[in-house]
């Protein structure tokens, strides 16, 4: 991608009180600059020949919030909310009247004041008991904050026994940052962001209604028996419903299910195909319709009656997976929706079939044009950065922003299909695992996923978290810009996988070499391909804890954050010994592997 910039930004003051920046063109005929309004908004003029005159483009912000210092001092900004800024617990409007007309820059001030006013005094040690930490999901944290490179757990302590600190946040990939002075031009946001702990007295922290607590226990109780009595009722009521013909719809979320072998899976409300309506789609399961072949088993493309174009991926009878896999896929996937998720159209559940049908992808998947040194081609690096970014924010609605938090645990370029304009979308979520509100990571005996994408500590403890999808999503990002197989390297003397070739060059002051040669042969976008190759050595730390999350990682590919930490020796960068790993049913190709149990 050519860029018709020939020089960078210049800041020009016209001494009348105006600053305007300026950028040169090749192209001498164009005319443009941009400068800022008073309100801070930036606008572009360009001139027009034909008109002879400038025209005025506007970029105004995206919401509100963006305004610095919308909601004042301890004002919380959240463009999704009718009345955008509200104070936090423990606080209260400056001016009730002016906050109520929708004035809010007075900001809030604290309803109960700090007992500690030695504001200055470092060395101070207020009692532990005394005070506590209210802890705000998602928050663009505030401005002017102190640094320092503690540990999240140090940085807590730290906090604490500072008189003067009144807030703290921790991000891996930034370290430890505090605030002593107002917190200023704060947004919640609905995915992304830090998570900011605000000192407050541990009194207000306490603090439960109690009529509320009883009034939810009643709620939640009567709710229970409603469900229940629902249960039985519709499952009565859809006994054999579909002897009519019409589509069958499985009910709304626990209010139906379907039975194998004894066993009860919960769906969403999902439509159900006929096995003929996706017989006749894929013209009898024709080999000239096969897309594909999975550990699930084969993937058709068919066509409805209607005209529309679906994917059908049918389980196979001799599949290693089976109705656990198939049920946990609708289960996930049917609750998901965003622009880099694949679709879940419905699923037949009929005789000895269980099929599942998706919308179709003309451009099928990933790994079809990275490892193809003809189609390697068409990916420019404008289509591989869209690509990094459109898995990211798939992953990261996953982690954060859906209804569930969910783990992939199977994240791979085969499992990333191209629409097409070639926008990436997530799918195979047949070993995805559902996290409970207040669990981060989880424990198991029966290792799945493929060989070269799992984390250390997944595959030597069975321990898997977000963290492990983000091990496997650098991994994926580090392949999309060298184009090349991470185990591309297997059996060679100097390399055990591309990790340990990508930290070779690293140390040696030579990354950009990793980059696939029709990207670094184009003489343009060198720096974002290496903050990309950095970020991907991050994601494949050996230490969990090391590595960032999904939010700071799309921060770091859009240069909201300037400097990146440095990253530590990748994990699997020394060849591995059969002995030294748990009895897994392994593959070095582009499949899952699995242990497998009786059931």
């Amino acid at each position: 991608m050519n860029s018709f910039v020939l020089e960078g930004l210049s800041l020009v003051n016209d001494n009348q009180g105006t600053f305007y920046l300026t950028l040169a063109f090749f192209n001498s005929s164009y005319l443009s600059y941009l400068y800022l309004d008073p309100q801070g908004i930036s606008r572009q003029r360009i001139w027009d020949d034909e008109k002879g005159n400038w025209t005025t483009y506007d970029s105004p912000a995206e919401t509100e919030c963006a305004l610095y210092g919308k909601c004042g001092a301890f004002g919380i900004c959240n463009s999704q909310n009718p009345s955008i800024c509200s104070c936090m617990k423990g606080f209260k409007p400056n001016n009730i009247d002016e906050w109520n007309s929708g004035n809010w820059t007075n900001g809030c001030t604290r309803i109960n004041q700090l007992r500690c006013h030695r504001l200055n005094n470092t060395d101070s040690e207020p009692d532990d008991n005394e005070y506590g930490f209210l802890k705000l999901e998602r928050i663009k944290v505030p401005d002017f904050a102190e640094w320092s490179e503690h540990l999240e757990n140090e940085c807590k302590n730290r906090c604490l026994n500072n008189c003067s600190c009144i807030a703290y946040a921790f991000d891996a990939a930034i370290g430890c940052m505090s605030w002593s002075k107002d917190l200023i031009d704060i947004q919640k946001f609905s995915y992304g962001g830090l998570d900011l702990y605000i000192r407050l007295p541990r009194s207000e922290l306490d603090k439960k209604n109690i009529t509320v607590a009883i009034i939810i226990t009643v709620v939640i109780g009567t709710t229970i028996i409603i469900v229940v009595s629902l249960i039985f009722l519709l499952r009565w009521m859809n006994k054999d419903r579909d002897r009519t013909g019409r589509r069958v719809y499985v009910k709304f979320e626990e209010l139906a299910m379907f039975e194998d072998n004894g066993k009860e899976t919960k769906l969403h409300q999902l439509p159900l195909f006929k096995f003929e309506e996706l017989a006749t789609a894929t013209i009898d399961f024709n080999p000239s319709n096969k897309l594909g072949q999975g550990g699930f088993g084969p993937v058709y493309m068919g066509k409805l009656l209607d005209g529309k174009e679906i994917a059908v991926k049918r389980l196979s009878s001799v599949s290693g997976q089976g109705f656990e896999e198939f049920a946990n896929e609708v289960l996930v996937i049917s609750k998901l929706q965003h622009r880099n998720l694949v679709r879940l159209l419905g699923c037949c559940i009929e005789r000895e079939e269980k099929m599942l049908v998706y919308e179709y992808m003309p451009n099928k998947s990933l790994d079809a044009f990275l490892f193809d040194s003809t189609k390697r081609k068409l990916l420019d690096w404008k289509n591989r950065f869209n690509i990094i970014k459109g898995i990211s924010r798939g992953l990261l609605y996953l982690h954060q922003d859906s209804r569930l938090r969910i783990i992939h645990r199977d994240l791979k370029a085969s499992n990333i299909l191209l629409d097409e304009e070639m926008n990436p979308k997530i799918s195979d979520f047949g070993m995805a695992r559902i996290f409970g509100g207040n669990e981060n990571q989880a424990n198991t005996r029966r290792i799945v996923g493929t060989y070269g994408y799992m984390a250390p500590e997944y595959v030597l403890r069975g321990h898997f978290s977000e963290k492990s999808d983000v091990f496997s999503y650098g991994v994926l990002l580090l392949e999309i810009i060298s184009g090349r197989r991470n185990t591309s390297f297997y059996n060679n003397e100097h390399f055990f996988n591309l990790l340990g070739y990508a930290w070779k060059l690293w140390i040696e002051d030579n990354i950009l070499a990793l980059a696939d040669t029709e990207l670094v042969s184009k003489q343009c976008c060198h720096q974002e391909i290496l903050r990309c190759i950095h970020v991907g050595l991050l994601c494949v730390q050996e230490h969990a804890n090391y590595r960032p999350s999904l939010s700071m990682v799309i921060s770091m590919l859009n240069s909201e954050i300037i400097d990146l930490l440095s990253p530590t020796q990748p994990a699997f960068t020394a060849a591995l010994h059969e002995e030294s790993l748990p009895n897994n049913k392994w593959s070095i190709n582009d499949v899952t592997i699995t242990n497998i149990e009786g059931r």
